[in-house]
């Protein structure tokens, strides 16, 4: 494996080569391990639950209705025949203006209508990914670095590092006001930068947030837009979870800070907002990834980058008719956020039940757990060693906080709109077990010596008797490369 290492090393670029994708980090290790056992309730009752994965599948037969509804919308049936010549031909990397007017218009009802997006200023990508990537490239250069509130999404660091050089400082947040962010826990990570001689060029803010599932109040996102023109740095909002929004309080875009002129003199040509469908439509899988900038020359440059990563003319052309069906986005949306509200108090008061609380949160498709009653000590080993119990008995996949840059041991991040209800209630019950042998059993006993108590009494996670025999595949059978995190 080391000779093949190197052997990749000598012939392969600096950058394939590099660790800077953060793909080593248990965030990522719990995919794999989930990829190499996946839960099935007939074909695999005792695999892995799959709930590290932030996708809400939970309106997919609305969709699904729409379609059979409107056939004409697919060039590939034979009520849309017509428009394949137009639609497969080459097409600008401007996009098809029927599509970024219905991205625009869609935008503005996620918002709830108190805000207007113009369908010039909307520039493709490939997914929220390269969005975020083509905004990074277009303010920064190599070396140069952007605050951003942690906890944060893992991938960041490869969507925002990896490829552009520039750097990530986080901003602390604490559990002790519920991880808000301060003003001075900005002007810190600021002005450290500042000593150490680090060019800051803006700061990314994640409304509403992953992992917390939270939304930012309008004094505070108008707080931090004042720090941000102050210091003449670019503010990036990520509102990717725009929709998600399934109680109070509202939803608040910095987009409607600037159309409503709430702020005096301030510069919008620094502001720029990152959007996509992956989460609010759940379309992940079609790769619509949005920059809207307030800056001409912010979108000018975004586009010429855009013809890397298009959206294909087909899903364009699909996605138009869909999001100017009025009747049909504004069921959507509202059912969408019934269905979350429904999924996320059936998931908090199952958690509740067996003691665990979470982060009140108001959005998202996630909870931030909080399991710090279940570490031996307040250490990220023993956050470490919990969690490969959780993937590799429990046998779900849930994120640790620590591979979010949280500060404080014993948080986990767990998606609850990926699975069908049947999925959630396994899931459910193999947390109230486990829960209930860990804390039934000896505080002073070890983690290993618990896990054979468990077999002794013949505790299983899930309806299988074979939960905890060691013929069950574990992480370390996938022929995909592991992390020496999971064991």
């Amino acid at each position: 494996m080391g000779c093949e290492s190197e052997k990749n090393n000598s012939i392969l670029s600096k950058l394939a080569t590099n660790e800077e994708h953060g793909e080593n980090s248990p965030y990522f290790d719990g995919w794999k391990a989930y990829d190499s056992d996946p839960f099935h309730p007939l074909k695999n009752p005792n695999g892995v639950i799959q709930m590290g994965l932030a996708e809400n599948q939970l309106c997919f037969d609305l969709i699904e209705d729409w379609i059979k509804r409107n056939p004409k919308a697919s060039i590939c049936t034979t009520e849309g025949i017509k428009s394949f010549k137009a639609i497969a031909n080459f097409q600008d990397y401007h996009g098809l203006p029927e599509f970024r007017r219905a991205i625009a218009k869609f935008m503005e009802k996620t918002r709830g209508g108190r805000v207007s997006f113009d369908p010039d200023r909307v520039v493709m990508a490939g997914g929220a990914t390269g969005a975020n990537e083509t905004i990074i490239f277009c303010l920064a250069d190599p070396g140069d670095a952007f605050l951003v509130p942690s906890p944060y999404y893992p991938a960041f660091n490869r969507d925002l590092r990896w490829r552009t050089g520039v750097q990530l400082i986080p901003i602390h947040c604490e559990s002790s006001n519920n991880f808000k962010i301060t003003a001075q826990a900005v002007k810190e990570a600021y002005e450290n930068a500042q000593k150490s001689n680090i060019k800051v060029k803006g700061l990314i803010l994640t409304n509403p947030s992953n992992p917390l599932g939270t939304t930012l109040d309008r004094d505070t996102l108008k707080s931090l837009l004042h720090f941000t023109n102050q210091h003449n740095i670019h503010l990036v909002c990520d509102e990717i979870y725009a929709a998600t929004v399934f109680d109070t309080p509202q939803f608040v875009s910095i987009a409607e800070i600037l159309d409503h002129n709430e702020m005096n003199c301030c510069n919008k040509d620094l502001v720029h907002i990152v959007y996509s469908l992956s989460k609010d439509m759940g379309l992940p899988g079609f790769r619509i990834g949005i920059v809207y900038s307030f800056n001409d020359a912010v979108v000018n440059c975004a586009r010429k980058m855009s013809s890397f990563g298009l959206v294909s003319t087909q899903t364009q052309h699909f996605l138009a008719a869909m999001l100017s069906d009025e009747k049909f986005v504004a069921n959507f949306l509202a059912e969408s956020a019934r269905r979350l509200a429904k999924r996320h108090k059936h998931f908090t008061h199952g958690l509740e039940e067996v003691g665990i609380k979470c982060l009140k949160s108001n959005a998202g498709l996630f909870c931030w757990m909080d399991l710090r009653p279940l570490l031996r000590e307040s250490t990220f080993d023993s956050e470490m060693s919990l969690w490969r119990v959780i993937i590799n008995d429990v046998k779900l996949n849930v994120s640790p906080g620590s591979s979010f840059d949280c500060q404080e041991p014993g948080f986990f991040r767990v998606c609850f709109a990926n699975m069908d209800d049947e999925t959630v209630d396994i899931a459910l019950m193999r947390i109230w077990r486990f829960v209930g042998v860990k804390r039934s059993g000896d505080h002073e006993t070890t983690m290993m010596e618990k896990k054979h108590q468990w077999k002794k009494n013949n505790l299983r996670l899930s309806f299988s008797k074979r939960m905890y025999d060691e013929s069950v595949l574990s992480p370390l059978s996938s022929p995909i490369p592991h992390s020496p995190l999971v064991r």
